[in-house]
């Protein structure tokens, strides 16, 4: 009979130890919680710091085709001149002994990487590259109802969407003799208003910097 108590008596002591050693321990991963911790903004590095995240949905400003390029050198043994460029359509710049660089999606800062190591080690021992974007804008002339204006470039800005934006074709304004001048190549292509408002294939895009001129039709 005592040993069956005392059997009885250690079962039980076992038992609200396992009880209470469960109810003390806390998941340590969060993914097998049954109540995880909701995500925070920030977290911890190994020393205790806090560390901050970037914010849900932040943007890169990244270049595209058209944009103008600043690029400014210094601390090179002579002086070399800021090269300004607008991105040309295979997405490239030219650069002086390193050539052509890519640069459509890239940010400031990781152009601004690519081109300092096309320099160094190879033509300078240090070289420090600054890379700026120039304003986004078009031009159009001519003959539409805001002669001479300058506008803000949006994406998807075609040559009809541009002449639109101009105040659209004046009562002179020659329908079929419309050019776009590329900013990045100097290329001319004509385009025929009417045509294009049609067909969005014969609406060619707009590039940041790029030119439009409307000609006069004969009266």
């Amino acid at each position: 009979m005592k040993l069956f108590v005392r059997g009885l008596f250690a079962c039980t002591w076992l038992f609200a130890a396992v009880i209470f050693t469960g109810c003390g321990s806390v998941p340590q991963d969060p993914i097998f919680s049954d109540n995880p911790r909701p995500p925070t903004a920030a977290r911890q590095s190994a020393a205790g710091r806090q560390i901050a995240a970037p914010p849900n949905g932040a943007e890169v400003a990244r270049f595209r085709v058209g944009d103008s390029i600043i690029v400014s050198f210094s601390g090179a043994p002579e002086i070399i001149p800021d090269h300004i460029e607008s991105i040309k359509e295979d997405g490239t710049i030219t650069l002086s002994l390193i050539g052509a660089v890519d640069a459509v999606g890239k940010t400031a800062g990781e152009l601004q990487s690519e081109i300092h190591d096309g320099y160094v080690p190879k033509y300078y021992v240090r070289l420090t590259v600054t890379v700026k974007s120039g304003d986004r804008v078009y031009y159009v002339g001519g003959e539409v109802n805001s002669h001479g204006s300058r506008q803000l470039y949006v994406d998807g800005t075609t040559v009809t969407k541009a002449i639109q934006s101009a105040g659209g074709l004046s009562d002179f304004a020659n329908h079929s003799k419309i050019w776009l001048i590329r900013a990045s190549t100097g290329q001319r292509i004509r385009v025929n208003y009417d045509d294009a408002l049609k067909n969005p294939a014969k609406d060619p895009p707009v590039y940041p910097n790029d030119q439009i001129n409307v000609g006069k039709r004969l009266l």
